[in-house]
């Protein structure tokens, strides 16, 4: 992981561990250390030329297992407060927002976050590490801005028919998921369960791309400056500024993307210009932040809870590898 030193007009790159060693002895290991790299630019990162071969299935399953646990523990945790969000960025005008049935269509979203979340966290971990092992290290947060929007576009195969089918329920128009995707597809065929897909990914390939630099680069600054690896408390901490900042920037494009899924049929809108030309005439731009607190705080906490379980699931999958056990008897 990498994080983005504003300040600095040179990085160094290295492989910190805990030590009670006093501070002149940490510098002068720290510069005899065969990992040290000096680079021009604004982004510092750990080496990873010395480090183990890369195994990409064993990182692939394990990204699936952690991103589809971290996924159903945040979207279960925070539904409620998304159905509130989806509720008030779909009302035109003054529309009165219900506050009856907060969970509805929550089992039928889980069949969909759990592959959707499995498939993004195993696409964007192989791809972030094969990256950070081709660009040079001081654009490393291109290479976690990369695979952010790689696993964003594979996750979305599945991520908005689960999102149009969960939408539509949350503001009423059906009573249960498979009752949903049937009639959907009936009325308009199956791109109707693709409704709004070019703004879905308009703004998810930012947002996921944006929250995981932010996370990526923050996680190792912190790590750099503390000296030691982060604790999960910490992790969610950080994941939490991540999201509420990504989360209010792309607030705009998420209402954009709502509008579009929830229409149906009647096509209101003919596109995303049409969309926002539409509602800045008839609602007024403050309209393009509807939903904006309830967004900021249910990706905030989000973003803490998924941060947290993933990281948490991710180095309990690493202490069960074989040949970590191996090693740690050896040393």
């Amino acid at each position: 992981m990498s994080f983005c030193l504003l300040m600095a007009p040179l990085t160094l790159s290295v492989d910190v561990k805990s030590s009670s060693a006093t501070s002149p002895d940490v510098f002068k290991r720290v510069m005899q250390s065969p990992q040290l790299k000096m680079s021009k630019g604004f982004f510092a990162s750990v080496n990873t030329q010395e480090d183990k071969p890369f195994d990409f299935f064993r990182t692939l399953f394990e990204g699936f297992i952690a991103g589809g646990t971290a996924g159903v523990v945040v979207e279960t945790a925070l539904y409620p407060i998304d159905t509130i969000k989806t509720r008030l960025q779909a009302a035109r005008g003054g529309g009165k927002i219900v506050l009856k049935g907060l969970y509805s269509g929550l089992a039928g979203n889980i069949a969909g976050v759990l592959p959707a979340s499995a498939l993004f966290v195993g696409v964007y971990e192989p791809t972030k590490q094969k990256l950070l092992k081709t660009f040079p290290d001081h654009l490393s947060a291109v290479a976690h801005l990369t695979a952010g929007a790689i696993g964003g576009l594979a996750a979305s195969l599945i991520r908005v028919p689960t999102e149009v089918v969960k939408q539509r329920m949350q503001t009423g128009q059906f009573t249960s998921a498979p009752n949903a995707v049937r009639l959907i597809a009936s009325k308009e065929g199956f791109r109707g369960l693709y409704a709004g897909y070019r703004s879905f990914l308009l703004r998810d390939l930012p947002f996921d791309a944006i929250q995981f630099c932010i996370y990526e680069q923050l996680c190792l600054g912190y790590k750099k400056a503390a000296r030691r690896d982060l604790s999960d408390p910490e992790n969610a901490l950080i994941g939490a500024f991540a999201g509420a900042l990504t989360g209010a920037v792309t607030t705009p494009l998420d209402v954009i993307k709502t509008r579009l899924m929830v229409q149906g049929s009647a096509k209101q809108y003919q596109g995303i210009v049409d969309c926002v030309q539409t509602i800045v005439r008839e609602e007024g731009a403050p309209a393009l932040l509807k939903g904006i607190g309830p967004r900021v705080l249910w990706i905030g906490i989000g973003g803490s809870i998924f941060f947290g379980v993933l990281e948490s699931t991710k180095r309990t999958l690493a202490q069960r590898r074989p040949n970590t056990v191996k090693e740690t008897k050896e040393e």
